[in-house]
């Protein structure tokens, strides 16, 4: 696989560039600090709802998050969540909510991660994922799995607890694989969901399944989704990807078999792709690229050797 055509590295997978945020998760039990925290004047806190938040463009061209201080934020005493700490000691909290406050100067707007982890820095970028990651579970995970009695929420956020039982419960993580196969001929091999737009096409993907280890799953999910076989897997990058609780492993893998059988389920069409194929299919819109915030974009980047154009980009 050609991999010095396009320095990867310059370029960080969505969602993933340093965020300048310490956790501090070894506070989150200290309710006395986490109260000192909350009711300092420079403590920033923004508001999630449904996967968005809102979201204003600076005079500069930049894109932020909309915070506030902590004595400005809705009312909430359960669905606080403390994110952590920046360089600087400027805490963060997010308010989790059933609605989106309203904004006098009509200048913001919501966004989620799809629209926003492309636009915002690293700093805003990595607040929003924690913060939706844990707006995701807080949602879904309100009764224990043990006893079924509801729980309650400790931990800033970060843990739920059992009255009933006794149980802990903890934020979900699936871990999935993502990868870009490539054949013998250096081809990649990239398919098309059923549910996906006419022309819109990525790589293959799939979730770890109980006992199986990342390399194992690889070779299942190619199998499964497109009929090829495959041997080397290499790990690149990982990418947190919470619609809602997944973290994406991605790989490159180099098939062993050419010939595709689609499952027709969940993978409608699978095509293998030359460099000048892919490029040419770009310029007519018989295909569309990756979304842009997918570490799928990068993968394929990464055999491609280039930026991956966007809707309307001439190549």
């Amino acid at each position: 696989m050609s991999t010095d055509r396009y320095a990867t590295g310059a370029r960080p997978v969505g969602l993933t560039a340093p965020s300048g945020i310490d956790r501090e998760a070894h506070n989150r039990l200290d309710e006395a600090w986490l109260a000192a925290a909350w009711s300092h004047p420079e403590t920033r806190v923004f508001v999630v709802s449904g996967g968005q938040a809102l979201v204003d463009d600076t005079p500069d061209g930049r894109t932020e998050l909309v915070m506030t201080p902590a004595f400005e934020a809705p009312l909430t005493e359960t669905h606080r969540y403390f994110l952590g700490t920046d360089e600087d000691g400027i805490r963060y909290f997010a308010l989790q909510k059933d609605t989106l406050p309203g904004r006098m100067d009509q200048s913001a707007r919501p966004a989620g991660l799809r629209e926003a982890g492309l636009l915002l820095g690293p700093r805003d970028a990595g607040l929003l994922v924690h913060a939706v990651a844990l707006e995701n579970w807080q949602r879904l995970h309100r009764f224990c799995s043990r006893c079924g009695e509801r729980t309650v929420i400790a931990a800033a956020g970060h843990i739920r607890r059992c009255q009933a039982c006794g149980a802990e419960h903890y934020p979900r993580t699936d871990p999935a694989v993502i990868m870009l196969v490539t054949d013998e001929e250096d081809r990649a091999l990239l398919g098309r969901q059923v549910h996906w737009p006419e022309g819109r096409f990525s790589t293959l993907a799939g979730f770890v399944e109980p006992g199986e280890s990342i390399e194992q799953s690889v070779r299942r999910e190619a199998y499964e989704e497109a009929g090829v076989t495959v041997g080397e897997v290499t790990y690149v990058a990982s990418q947190p990807w919470p619609f809602p609780s997944s973290l994406m492993l991605g790989f490159t893998a180099r098939a062993t078999s050419s010939e595709i059988r689609v499952d027709g389920e969940e993978i409608e069409e699978a095509r293998w792709f030359s460099r000048d194929e892919l490029r040419a299919a770009f310029e007519s819109g018989e295909v569309l690229p990756p979304y842009g915030i997918s570490i799928a974009s990068r993968l394929v980047e990464l055999w491609y050797g280039r930026p991956l154009p966007k809707p309307g980009d001439a190549l």
